[in-house]
């Protein structure tokens, strides 16, 4: 969905939007939407005709809702004389009800303080904010993040313990990144400044991509010098950042999956959603999701099983791309949350926060 903000909608919405609905049938929907977000529960008819300005008894209401179910935009749980949305429901809502207003400055101000990249790497700056929008969306936050393409100034490893070592990696535009790797057992000190040494020697400016091309034919045709041991770190460490395949790069960062574990209504769906975090992880989801973001300028809104990603319902992802400064797209941030998340409230935070990282970025 190319979704374009907008606000003050109210009875002014465009009929066309709506699928032909008129204008009480609207606002029975628009209610038991906004009252299935707030609570979860099924909405009933005496709570509708206490909260419609129209003067509606009980029993037309009742006739409308039965009307709306037989459209498929609502259904009665069980044997429950309430109603819920259905996804055609909720998609027909945000397409054409939803209401929302820019966010304040004091908001604004907040998601830029968040997400300063001051004295951090963009990896812990992307990290943090899709913290940041977990605990306001109260769902999991993920961070589709951009392969460093940047020429790489310099690289060196640090050792940290048994087993493993830090990779300091600065590229020519000044990002610092660090990352922790597995290297062999008992490995001495002088492999990692041998490491160091013998990738430094051939960075000159070559990106990540380049320099392992580099090493992994220098490798190959027994050119090095460096022992068994010292081989493993130089692979682990440009492996940590571009990736072990040919054309793979960047990274996914989710935060908050917790969070959208214990907002799920159904639980037997558990099993499901952590199957969906397992998928997320493996390249080709990524390269899928960062695909949906891109589909349009803006915020993208997908509710159900229309992104593809999941395999149950009761979800719905919002998402963003942002870009960099050549303004290319080159990653994506947004939530994934319950069906009944509060979307007026978060569409305006990942818009701006995506804006905000490719500022950044720029």
């Amino acid at each position: 969905m190319n979704f374009t903000p907008t606000s003050g909608l109210g009875a002014g919405f465009q009929h066309s939007a709506l699928g032909g609905l008129d204008g009480r049938s609207a606002a029975i929907l628009r209610q038991i939407v906004e009252l299935y977000v707030e609570t979860g529960e099924p909405v009933g008819s005496r709570t509708i005709s206490r909260r419609l300005p129209l003067a509606l008894s009980p029993a037309t209401i009742r006739n409308a809702m039965a009307d709306l179910e037989e459209a498929g935009l609502l259904y009665a749980p069980h044997t429950s004389a309430g109603r819920l949305p259905t996804e055609r429901g909720l998609r027909l809502f945000v397409d054409g009800m939803l209401e929302f207003g820019d966010l304040s400055e004091d908001e604004r101000e907040a998601i830029a303080i968040r997400c300063a990249a001051s004295g951090r790497s963009l990896q812990d700056t992307l990290a943090e904010a899709g913290q940041m929008l977990s605990g306001l969306a109260g769902a999991a936050g993920l961070v589709v993040a951009p392969k460093n393409e940047a020429p790489v100034r310099h690289i060196e490893f640090v050792a940290l313990g048994p087993g493993r070592a830090l990779v300091v990696l600065v590229t020519e535009n000044g990002q610092v990144e660090n990352r922790v790797i597995e290297v062999p057992p008992g490995l001495p000190p002088s492999a990692l400044v041998q490491a160091s040494n013998y990738l430094n020697a051939r960075l000159s400016g070559r990106t990540l991509d380049d320099t392992r091309k580099a090493v992994e034919d220098e490798m190959a045709s027994n050119r090095t010098a460096l022992d068994a041991l010292t081989n493993q770190v130089v692979s682990a460490g440009l492996a940590t950042w571009s990736g072990s395949g040919a054309g793979s790069g960047g990274s996914l960062i989710l935060r908050g999956q917790s969070r959208l574990l214990q907002n799920l209504d159904q639980t037997q769906h558990l099993v499901q959603i952590q199957a969906l975090f397992d998928r997320l992880e493996t390249q080709e989801t990524m390269l899928r999701l960062l695909d949906l973001a891109q589909r349009g300028q803006g915020v993208q809104i997908f509710i159900g099983a229309e992104s593809g990603l999941f395999d149950t319902t009761g979800l719905s992802m919002v998402v963003a791309p942002f870009k960099n400064g050549q303004e290319k797209i080159v990653g994506a941030i947004g939530v994934i949350g319950p069906t009944r998340i509060n979307y007026g409230k978060v569409i305006p935070v990942v818009d701006y926060t995506a804006r905000v990282i490719g500022q950044l970025l720029g």
